[in-house]
């Protein structure tokens, strides 16, 4: 290693801020704009209904200081309680499979009207750990946009990988972000793997303005021939009928259809789960006591933080929104595009495409993506979650 690129790590800015949780104050809920309604329909005044956002640009003003890397990775190893170690230490596979339910539901955050977080650019990582947890994740394409994730627990001898693209969606009064691709988690002292995909994202204008999860999740596991169909579902309209963040689904056996467990409750609540023959009721989540006050990553290294890191990349815009220097963060956000175009540029004129550092990744017969991880395992990283 040369001296310049010793000096360049060693007063390399990272900037991390607290999880998106339900605590009040939060980074997610200290950053919303003034006159937010007028500011968004101004903004959409040129979009149609039916129009694809996916290159839409938003102002830093609209922005929490953290890229969507950090909270898809967050998810997964922000928490209070180990709801995967639960997943794991289930005695049978319907025991285990509750557990599984429970953990996919305890990865949903609390989601706020009037910011987002950063569209990440080409390339950008985020890599994590908490406990012997080891969580990785890359942009493996701008556009569109796809997330790859892979996390390795040795301990628990756990595996699990996504790939994401959200494709978002303007309906006149609302827009609906789908989050198609494939999620996986591997249980391999079990030899059982769970397939699930995620709920979709709705953000309403009018009649009031308010964000939520809706849409269905399904989750299988072939191995043990049972599934989960879950609802998540909203208020109306006019925010008079239904029930907010309510979940409801049911658990049954796909080989003969048999329903096991009824599924009821609110994500950001409780949710339980009935038995149908003992009419049993149990509770397998509580929200406050997995994602209230969650703790802030720390760097215990510096030096050996990689330059794709999230925390790293976007460091000066965030830096300029936690300060409210507007001014700052817009050409922190103009300088990483102009990077990225000029980078666009080179490879284009050498003939080159640009490759996946740590996943490579294939198309479905349906249009969709699937990211394999190129190594088994995920080190452990210099960003680690206090215990």
């Amino acid at each position: 290693m040369g001296a310049g690129e010793d000096t360049e790590r060693a007063v390399r800015r990272i900037t991390l801020t607290k999880p998106v949780s339900l605590e009040a104050g939060s980074d997610a809920a200290e950053y919303k704009a003034p006159n937010l309604l007028s500011r968004i329909l101004s903004l959409f005044k040129d979009v149609r209904p039916g129009s694809d956002l996916s290159h839409f640009k938003v102002p830093p003003q609209f922005n929490m200081p953290k890229s969507q890397l950090q909270c898809y990775g967050e998810s997964v190893y922000c928490f209070n309680e180990d709801m995967l170690r639960k997943c794991n230490n289930g005695k049978n596979p319907i025991d285990r499979f509750v557990a599984v339910v429970a953990w996919n539901i305890s990865t949903l955050r609390p989601l706020t009207f009037g910011i987002s977080p950063f569209n990440p650019i080409l390339g950008e990582t985020h890599h994590a750990s908490a406990g012997s947890l080891n969580v990785l994740l890359e942009q493996v394409s701008h556009h569109p946009p796809v997330s790859a994730l892979h996390a390795t627990d040795e301990k628990e001898n756990l595996e699990m990988i996504w790939c994401q693209q959200p494709i978002a969606k303007f309906y006149g009064t609302s827009v609906e972000v789908e989050v198609r691709g494939k999620r996986e988690l591997r249980l391999s002292n079990h030899r059982e793997t769970y397939v699930m995909n995620a709920p979709n994202l709705m953000f309403k204008f009018l009649p009031t303005p308010g964000a939520e999860w809706s849409g269905n999740l399904r989750i299988a596991c072939h191995d043990s021939g049972l599934e989960a169909e879950l609802r998540f579902k909203g208020l109306s309209f006019f925010g008079f009928g239904g029930n907010a963040r309510s979940i409801k689904g049911k658990i049954f056996d796909s080989l003969s259809s048999k329903p096991l467990y009824e599924v009821n409750g609110q994500w950001d609540r409780t949710v339980t789960v009935k038995n149908i023959e003992s009419g049993e009721v149990a509770v397998i989540y509580n929200a406050k006591e997995n994602i209230w006050r969650l703790r802030t990553p720390t760097v215990q290294d510096p030096r050996s933080v990689w330059p794709s890191e999230s925390a790293v990349v976007w460091s000066e815009v965030s830096q300029g929104i936690l300060s409210k220097d507007w001014e700052a963060a817009k050409r922190g956000k103009r300088a990483l595009e102009e990077k990225q175009r000029e980078i666009a540029r080179e490879m284009a004129s050498r003939g080159e495409t640009w490759v996946p550092k740590h996943f490579t990744f294939s198309h479905t017969k349906e249009g969709g993506w699937d990211c394999t991880p190129i190594h088994k395992t995920v080190p452990p990283s210099p960003i680690v979650v206090p215990k």
